[in-house]
C-alpha cells in the first residue's frame, strides 16, 4: 500500500475557487492557478480541480483552464464536476488530467464507471460520493449537490463501485464539510473496512490532528481538504511535518 496522502480540493465555479459550508453559502476565494501552483510548491501529493456547477448547471466542464493547471502540476491531477460520457473522460485526459472523479453521473449510470475503467485502467476513475447520516451508523448517498437523498444506502455502493471498477472512492460527509469539527470517521471507517480500494475522506478538516484521526483511526488512505488550505489555517508542509512527527507517513516523506 503507498503511503498516505494530502489532497487539497479546489471547488471551482465561473473562473474562481470557491468554498461553502455543507454546500452551501458559497463564496469566493481565489484564482485556481495560482492556488494550485502554491499547494504543489507546500508540497500536496494530489490535486483535485472540482468544477462544482457543472453538473447542476448541465454545462460542459472549462477545459481551457483544466490545461492551463495541468501543464503548472507535476503531482497526479484529478477533475470532477460534468463528467457525463467516456468522451467526456478522453478531453480530461486530453487536456492533461491524470485521473477524473465521477459521482452524478455514476448514480444515473453505474456503467459508465465499468466503461471507463476498462478503456482507461481503474487506476484513473475514482468514484466519489456525497454522503449524510441518516440513522445511527447508517448513511444515504446523496445527488444534486447534496440535496437529494436517493435513499442508496453508502457502504453498498461504495462495494458496488469497486465492482464496477473504481480504483479509488472520495467519501465527502455533506454534515461536516466546510464545519471544521473534523472527518466522520465512523462512516470513513466503515467504507474502508468495506472495501479494498483506496478511500480519500473527504469534509470536516479543521486542524492537523483531524488529519491524523482520519489516515488512522478512520482508516482512510487520503486526507481531502479545501477551506483550511485556501484561507492558511493550515500550512500543508508543516502539516506533513506533523504527521511524520505521529509516525504517520505521508507522500514521499
Amino acid at each position: 500500500m503507498t503511503s498516505n496522502r494530502i489532497i487539497p480540493c479546489l471547488d471551482f465555479d465561473n473562473g474562481k475557487v470557491v468554498k461553502g459550508k455543507k454546500f452551501l453559502e458559497v463564496k469566493e476565494v481565489a484564482d485556481p492557478l495560482t492556488l494550485a501552483k502554491k499547494y504543489v510548491a507546500d508540497g500536496a501529493d494530489e490535486l483535485v480541480f472540482y468544477d462544482i456547477a457543472a453538473s447542476t448547471n448541465n454545462r460542459a466542464m472549462f477545459l481551457d483552464l483544466i490545461a492551463e493547471i495541468a501543464k503548472e502540476v507535476p503531482v497526479p491531477f484529478i477533475v470532477g464536476g460534468g463528467i457525463r460520457t467516456v468522451e467526456d473522460i478522453q478531453k480530461v485526459f486530453d487536456a492533461g488530467g491524470d485521473k477524473v472523479s465521477i459521482n452524478s453521473a455514476a448514480l444515473s449510470n453505474p456503467s459508465l464507471i465499468e466503461e471507463a475503467s476498462k478503456r482507461f485502467g481503474s487506476e484513473r476513475i475514482i468514484l466519489s460520493m456525497d454522503v449524510n447520516e441518516v440513522g445511527p451508523s447508517k448513511w444515504s448517498v446523496f445527488s444534486n449537490g447534496g440535496m437529494k437523498d436517493t435513499g442508496m444506502d453508502a457502504i453498498e455502493w461504495a462495494i458496488q463501485g469497486e465492482k464496477l471498477g473504481a480504483g479509488e472512492l472520495v467519501v465527502n460527509s455533506i454534515g461536516e464539510d466546510g464545519v471544521k469539527d473534523g472527518y466522520n470517521l465512523e462512516l470513513t471507517r466503515a467504507i474502508a473496512e468495506a472495501v479494498n480500494i483506496p478511500v480519500i475522506a473527504s469534509g470536516g478538516a479543521g486542524k492537523p490532528e483531524h488529519f491524523h484521526t482520519v489516515l488512522t483511526e478512520g482508516k482512510a488512505d487520503a486526507a481531502l481538504a479545501a477551506s483550511v488550505f485556501h484561507f492558511e489555517d493550515i500550512n500543508i508542509g508543516e502539516l506533513k511535518t506533523y504527521l511524520a512527527e505521529k509516525n504517520t507517513s505521508v507522500g514521499n516523506d
